[in-house]
């Protein structure tokens, strides 16, 4: 590899992201300093809610703070497990929330893509690759699990 061809190192992510919509009615931040890795989930259900694969973080339900159109912002139960929530005026998918799991309930992923920028992350894996979409190779050399 060249200089140019090496990938940037990771730089810690600000004390604070902030984020929002697509139009701009939903404006959200989260504390940065319990994120989980960011990743990608390439179930059938997140395929259909995004219109590809789900690139979110994850982090404390508690850490997380809408600043602007919580009437803007609304839930779709998607299963017994989860909802997902999105503005109601543009059609971005911001959150998803496990609150029908025990272990996962007390925190919320975010959308990478509705996340300003600069994030300070990198991608860390993929997970539900069994029921990935039949239309792409997944070839970054991150790990992969078959389910959660």
């Amino acid at each position: 590899m060249t200089p140019a061809d090496t990938p940037a190192p990771n730089k810690a992510p600000p004390a604070r992201l902030s984020g929002r919509c697509l139009c701009g009615a939903v404006a959200f931040a989260v504390d940065a300093r319990d994120l989980r890795e960011p990743g990608l989930c390439h179930c059938s259900q997140c395929r259909r809610w995004s219109g590809h694969v789900w690139a979110a973080v994850n982090a404390p339900l508690g850490d997380f703070d809408i600043l602007k159109g919580e009437d803007a912002l609304t839930w779709f139960k998607s299963s017994e497990e989860a909802r997902r929530g999105f503005c109601r005026e543009c059609g971005s998918a911001l959150f998803w929330h496990a609150d029908g799991l025990a272990e996962h309930k007390d925190r919320m992923s975010v959308a990478m893509g509705a996340l300003d920028a600069p994030t300070g992350l990198r991608l860390d894996g993929h997970i539900f690759v069994a029921d990935k979409g039949d239309y792409y190779d997944i070839a970054d050399g991150l790990p992969q699990k078959a389910t959660f």
